[in-house]
């Protein structure tokens, strides 16, 4: 991407799974009944075509995490108004604690964004390598994986969610993590 290379629809596009797969790992899938992660992302490739002339860097790394950086915004701006427009006190409870973590896990990815800018470089790439290799894995095991190491869920919590046993969650999650390892070694 040079300096005088327009940002268009198309060249923010072939990031449109990489931010699925961010919203997807960034959001308690008990909220995504409330927040549609395939919405987030749409409404960050439109902020990244409207908002382009504030894009400063010049290559693909530098672009992935200017979309990171506003899809995390919008995740957080999100959640902060599920929380605030709650209407029966009763049935948002959970959700708000739900809500809470997510967006605490949303505040810590933001305040990354402080630290130098080769170790934002590396954890963009690691992400963005981690994405793909997620992205890979069998859908079950994918998820599997997300709920248990990215949004905490018991084991229980996500058999009931995928309506298998602990010990098939068990397996699905040891085979998606040797097969994570095998993906990331081999990138």
């Amino acid at each position: 991407m040079s300096d005088a290379a327009p940002i268009d629809g198309p060249a923010l596009e072939q990031f449109r799974d990489y931010l699925m797969a961010l919203a997807q790992l960034h959001l308690d899938k008990r909220l995504q009944g409330k927040l549609d992660p395939a919405d987030m992302v749409q409404q960050t490739l439109l902020e990244g075509c409207r908002d382009q002339v504030q894009f400063q860097g010049g290559s693909r790394a530098e672009l992935a995490a200017w979309l990171r950086r506003i899809l995390l915004r919008n995740l957080a701006n999100a959640l902060r108004d599920l929380r605030r427009d709650k209407r029966d006190v009763q049935l948002e409870r959970s959700l708000e604690a739900v809500a809470q973590e997510s967006s605490s896990r949303l505040d810590a990815c933001l305040a990354a964004e402080d630290s130098s800018p080769s170790e934002r470089a590396q954890r963009n790439e690691q992400m963005f390598r981690l994405t793909l290799a997620l992205n890979a894995l069998p859908e079950a095991q994918r998820e599997a994986v997300i709920l248990r190491h990215y949004q905490g869920w018991s084991l229980a919590d996500i058999s009931r969610e995928l309506n298998r046993s602990s010990a098939a969650v068990a397996g699905l999650l040891h085979r998606g993590l040797e097969q994570l390892r095998v993906l990331l070694d081999e990138a």
